[in-house]
C-alpha cells in the first residue's frame, strides 16, 4: 500500500468516525492537520516525482545495454584515388566516382565510471524533491491551526456568553414579577430584555465566526465538517515542557531534510564531475554492404564487417571539472548560511512562543482570582436584587464584570493552547 493510498483512507476514515459517533465526539487538532495533509494535491508529487526518477534511472541503465544504429549513404565525389602507373601489360581500374554503404553498428560500453555517479546524483535529486514538497506542505499546519483555534475561541466564548443570558432570564422573570405586582417599574424588566437580546446578538456573531473557521477546515481538509461538532481544546501542556527542556536539540522541521538532502546532491554532483575525467572503455562491431567494400580500389559491391575496442579519455580539461567542484563546495556554504538564517528565524519564533506562553499561563492564574472575586460580588448582588435593594442595571453591571472575566479565560485558555500548537508546530513536533 502506497502512501498516497494510506493517507487517502485516513482522510476518509477519520470523518466517518466523527459523523457516527455524532455531536458529542469531538473534533481535534491532530485529525485536522492529518486530514490537511492528505487533502493537499501536492502529496501525489511525491510519488509523480519517484516516477520521474524511477524512468531517469532506467535511461541511464540503459545506457550499458548495447547500442545498434542502421546507416546509409550514397554520393558521388568529384574525385578519386588513382595510381598513374604506365607498364606494358597492367591496367590498373580507376575507382568509381559513385559509392554505396549501408552497414549497422553496434557499440557496448565494457567500463564507464560516470554510470553509479550519475545514478547518485538521480537518487540524491529525488531525496531532495520530495523534502521540498514536505516542506511546502507542511505550511498548512499553521492554516490549519489558525482556523481551528478561531473555531475553539469562538465556541468557548459562545458557552460563557449563554451561560450568563439563562442567568439573566431567571432574573428577567424576577423582574417581570415584580411588574405585574406593582412593585417596580417596567424599566427594571426592560433593561434585563435589552441585555439578553445584546447577548443573543453576541451570541449569532461568535457562531458565525465558528461557523466561518469550520468552512476554512473543511476546505483545508476535503471533508464536510457538522457545525455542531464539539472542538476539543489540544492538551498540549506536557509536550510544550518538554520542547522547552530540548529546544535547542530539536531539528525536525522539514526544511531541515530539504538542506541536509540539497547538501548531498552537491557532494553527489561533485563526485560525478570528478567520475567525467575517468577513461571509458567501448566495444564496437560494424557490418555493412557497399561499392567499394573495404577495399578502396574496388569496383564491385561487397559485404564488410569490423569490430574493435575504443577508449575515451579527456585528461586535460581546462580547470573545468575543478571550476565544477568548486561551485559545488560554494554552493555548500550557501546552504549552510540559509540554514544558519532559517535556524535563527526559528530560535526568535519559539523565544517569542516561550514568552506568550509564560505571560498566559501568568494570565490565566490571576484570571482565576479575578473570577473568584467577581462572582463573590455577583451572589451578593443577586441577593440584593432579589430583595429589591439594587436595580436591574446594577445588577447587569455586576454581571458583565463576571461575563468579562470569564470571557478573558476563556480567550487566554485558548490563547494558551494556540502558542503551544504554534511552539510544537514551529519545532516540528507532532501536535495530537
Amino acid at each position: 500500500m502506497n502512501a498516497r493510498r494510506a493517507a487517502s483512507i485516513v482522510a476518509c476514515a477519520v470523518p466517518l468516525v466523527v459523523h457516527a459517533q455524532g455531536p458529542a465526539d469531538s473534533l481535534r487538532l491532530g485529525n485536522v492537520r492529518t486530514l490537511a495533509t492528505a487533502n493537499d494535491p501536492r502529496t501525489a508529487q511525491l510519488e509523480l516525482l519517484a516516477s520521474q526518477s524511477a524512468l531517469r534511472l532506467r535511461n541511464i541503465n540503459a545506457e550499458m545495454l548495447p547500442a545498434l544504429a542502421i546507416d546509409g549513404v550514397a554520393q558521388y565525389q568529384s574525385d578519386v584515388a588513382r595510381i598513374d602507373v604506365n607498364l606494358p601489360g597492367l591496367n590498373l581500374p580507376a575507382p568509381k566516382k559513385d559509392t554505396y554503404d549501408a552497414y549497422a553498428a553496434v557499440q557496448q560500453r565494457i567500463y564507464d565510471p560516470s554510470l553509479r555517479s550519475r545514478h547518485s546524483v538521480e537518487r540524491a535529486q529525488l531525496a531532495e524533491s520530495q523534502a521540498r514538497v514536505r516542506t511546502a506542505i507542511y505550511s498548512l499546519n499553521e492554516s490549519a491551526n489558525s482556523a481551528f483555534f478561531i473555531a475553539l475561541r469562538a465556541q468557548s466564548q459562545i458557552a460563557e456568553l449563554e451561560t450568563t443570558v439563562t442567568d439573566l432570564e431567571a432574573q428577567l422573570q424576577v423582574a417581570s414579577s415584580r411588574v405585574k405586582a406593582g412593585t417596580a417599574l417596567a424599566s427594571e424588566s426592560n433593561a434585563l430584555q435589552a441585555e439578553i437580546l445584546r447577548r443573543r446578538q453576541s451570541v449569532a456573531q461568535q457562531r458565525a465566526a465558528r461557523k466561518a473557521a469550520l468552512e476554512v477546515l473543511s476546505d483545508v481538509t476535503g471533508q464536510a465538517i457538522d457545525t455542531s461538532i464539539a472542538l476539543a481544546t489540544p492538551d498540549l501542556g506536557a509536550a510544550a515542557i518538554a520542547a522547552r527542556e530540548r529546544a535547542a536539540m530539536l531539528r525536525q522541521r522539514p526544511e531541515y531534510e530539504q538542506f541536509a538532502r540539497t547538501r548531498d546532491v552537491l557532494a553527489a554532483t561533485a563526485r560525478a564531475h570528478s567520475a567525467e575525467e575517468m577513461p571509458r572503455l567501448s566495444a564496437f562491431g560494424r557490418l555493412g554492404y557497399g561499392r567499394p567494400g573495404l577495399n578502396p580500389l574496388s569496383n564491385k559491391f561487397d559485404t564488410y564487417w569490423l569490430a574493435g575496442v575504443q577508449l575515451q579519455w579527456t585528461p586535460w580539461s581546462w580547470g573545468t571539472s575543478n571550476r565544477n567542484r568548486q561551485l559545488a563546495r560554494l554552493q555548500q556554504q550557501i546552504v549552510s548560511t540559509e540554514e544558519e538564517a532559517f535556524t535563527r528565524q526559528v530560535q526568535r519564533s519559539i523565544e517569542q512562543d516561550f514568552a506568550n506562553i509564560e505571560r498566559l499561563e501568568s494570565a490565566l492564574s490571576e484570571d482565576e482570582q479575578i473570577i473568584t472575586l467577581r462572582e463573590s460580588i455577583l451572589r451578593e448582588a443577586r441577593s440584593r436584587f432579589r430583595e429589591s435593594v439594587i436595580t436591574s442595571a446594577e445588577f447587569i453591571d455586576r454581571q458583565t464584570d463576571v461575563l468579562s472575566a470569564r470571557l478573558t479565560r476563556a480567550a487566554h485558555r485558548a490563547e494558551l493552547s494556540e502558542a503551544r500548537a504554534h511552539l510544537l508546530t514551529t519545532l516540528g513536533m507532532e501536535v495530537r
